[in-house]
């Protein structure tokens, strides 16, 4: 495979830069087998403890490359085959969109499925699928709704409508809007503050935020007890306690 995906470190800070410049980093397939194989990789490596996906020359992702359709036709579901949306879905570690200029279609969907995003003033985000007589098929209906509602979201998914960067982060869709050209350094900021934390208490903590989109509050909040107890059972718990009571950093090892 060609570096379709370029992959970096900074410390515990892993970066995703989806690479196809001259289509503006569309989806292609193999663009798509490599962020499931880097993804994996990533999942099984205990030194990454937070990841930034972000897109070459300053645009993040406008969307599936149309001329893969014919491909998907005949291709299992999406998230059923084990394609990166499954891996990034069951992904452990907090992940952090990087987005500039343009997360359109499965872009936005790729953002959507991230755990945070952060863009750029100029960005902005669209499910414009039905522009072209398909929907969104990698999770843009469902995650869109519970990001901003029913209202909002249908009125994106049946206009097909572009969104500022300002307006997606009114209306929750996005975390935060800094200056253009600025979003991945803002995101590795944020990761690699993610990391100085106990990596047990930041997966527990992701498990039973996500758990709530997908169970009832009260099953959510048996969910949390339990991660709370695995938590406070947990090397890292006691280490963080002792070294608030001393005024130390702690080191955290992840147990």
């Amino acid at each position: 495979m060609t570096d379709t995906v370029m992959s970096t470190r900074n410390g515990s800070v892993a970066t995703l830069e989806l690479n196809r410049p001259t289509s503006m980093n569309s989806l292609s397939t193999e663009l798509s087998e490599r962020l499931r194989v880097e993804l994996a990789q990533l999942r099984a490596d205990d030194n990454v403890l937070a990841v930034v996906v972000t897109g070459a020359n300053g645009v993040f992702c406008t969307g599936a490359d149309i001329t893969s359709l014919d491909d998907l036709r005949g291709a299992p579901l999406l998230g059923q085959d084990g394609s990166f949306w499954d891996e990034l879905a069951r992904f452990p570690k907090p992940v952090i969109a990087a987005v500039e200029k343009f997360a359109l279609g499965g872009g936005c969907e790729l953002a959507l499925a991230c755990d945070v995003v952060i863009a750029g003033e100029s960005a902005q985000f669209g499910v414009p699928e039905v522009k072209i007589g398909v929907i969104p098929g990698a999770g843009g209906t469902q995650r869109l709704i519970r990001a901003i509602g029913k209202s909002k979201a249908l009125s994106m998914l049946l206009t097909g409508d572009f969104w500022s960067a300002a307006r997606a982060e009114a209306a929750g869709l996005i975390s935060e809007v800094v200056p253009d050209g600025t979003a991945l350094e803002h995101a590795t900021n944020m990761a690699l503050r993610i990391a100085k934390n106990s990596p047990l208490a930041v997966a527990l903590a992701k498990d039973a935020a996500l758990q709530s989109m997908q169970t009832s509050l009260a099953s959510g909040l048996e969910h949390e007890k339990r991660n709370f107890r695995a938590a406070l059972s947990s090397s890292d718990s006691l280490e963080g306690q002792d070294a608030f009571l001393n005024k130390r950093k702690p080191h955290f090892t992840g147990k």
